[in-house]
Order: C-alpha cells, then sequence, then structure tokens
C-alpha cells in the first residue's frame, strides 16, 4: 500500500512514530465527525448533550506512547466525556464506534484488514460535573476514585487532552 506521495505505509503491529499537536487536531477532527453522527442518529440525546462536553482525550496505550515513546500505537482510543445533564443521563454503554485515521506516518495495524491507516477507536462515557468545570481536575477525580470499571481501566495507562484546545497534549493522567 502507498500514500499519494508514492511512499510506502508500513503495516506492523505497532507504531513508534511520534505523536504531534497535528496528529491530536486530527483526532479532535473525527471524534466531532463521530459525536455528530451519533447526535444525528439520537437527536434527543444531541439535544440535551450536544453543550456538555466537558473534554476529549486520547487514552490508553497511544496516550502512554505520547508520554514515553517507547510503549507504540496499536490504535488510537479517543474518549469523549461530558457532563451528565441532571434531566437525562448520558447513556451509559454506547458501543465502541470506529474509524479510519487514514495514511500517515503511523502505517496500519496488520490486523485491520480494509483500513488505510491505524483504527480509532471513540468511546462516550457521562461524567458527574457540573458544565464548564476544569476537565483535567474532574478526570483525575474520576480516575483516582475508580467507581466503575472505566475509570479503573483508564487510570491503568494514560490520558492526554486533545479538547479543549487550550489544554490539547497536556497529560491529564497519570499525575506528576
Amino acid at each position: 500500500m502507498t500514500r499519494k506521495t508514492g511512499e510506502r505505509i508500513s503495516i506492523a503491529e505497532r507504531s513508534y512514530e511520534k505523536i504531534e499537536s497535528d496528529d491530536l487536531v486530527r483526532l479532535g477532527r473525527l471524534a466531532a465527525e463521530d459525536r455528530e453522527t451519533f447526535f444525528s442518529r439520537n437527536p434527543e440525546i444531541g439535544r440535551l448533550y450536544r453543550d456538555r462536553i466537558l473534554c476529549v482525550a486520547l487514552c490508553q496505550g497511544a496516550a502512554l506512547h505520547f508520554l514515553d515513546g517507547k510503549n507504540g500505537i496499536k490504535d488510537f482510543d479517543v474518549w469523549t466525556f461530558f457532563a451528565h445533564s441532571p434531566s437525562h443521563r448520558f447513556p451509559p454503554r454506547r458501543p465502541v464506534m470506529n474509524a479510519d485515521f487514514g495514511p500517515s506516518k503511523f502505517g496500519r495495524h496488520s490486523g485491520d484488514d480494509g483500513l488505510a491507516g491505524r483504527r480509532v477507536d471513540f468511546i462516550v462515557r457521562g461524567i458527574d460535573c457540573r458544565p464548564g468545570a476544569d476537565p483535567v481536575e474532574v478526570l483525575r477525580g474520576y480516575l483516582t476514585e475508580r467507581r466503575s470499571k472505566s475509570a479503573r481501566c483508564l487510570s491503568k495507562k494514560a490520558v492526554v487532552m486533545i479538547e479543549p484546545r487550550s489544554l490539547r497534549g497536556q497529560v491529564a493522567w497519570p499525575v506528576g
């Protein structure tokens, strides 16, 4: 497989290329497209939650790679966190949705036939907090308390902010 420029695209279990700000921007755009698709299919949820986005974050293995450059990237796990609405809690378990990162320096995973680049998994969760709360502070509390299976899983690796833009690239987890 080749890129438009004629370069070869690597096919490997993991990519060890550095994740840069432009890559986080691209992941943020893909997450926004995923949200819009979700809201268009679920207009009532869209009406309640479109303005309750707390943050978007790169999580798990790719986020750990962002920190250490050693973990490697199998895929990108992008989580969108919403502030729960008092009138209707965010759906607890929307299925994980996927997208193709597309041709890039990261190549593609050897097991992702049919994709031009690395797979991006989109996961969404509601968190008990007020809209406008400090996203890093809220996430750290969520991960420290580890009340849900998701929080326990996420707390084992890393969380890097994608949105809001002012926090892009900031490490929310681990602390210190």
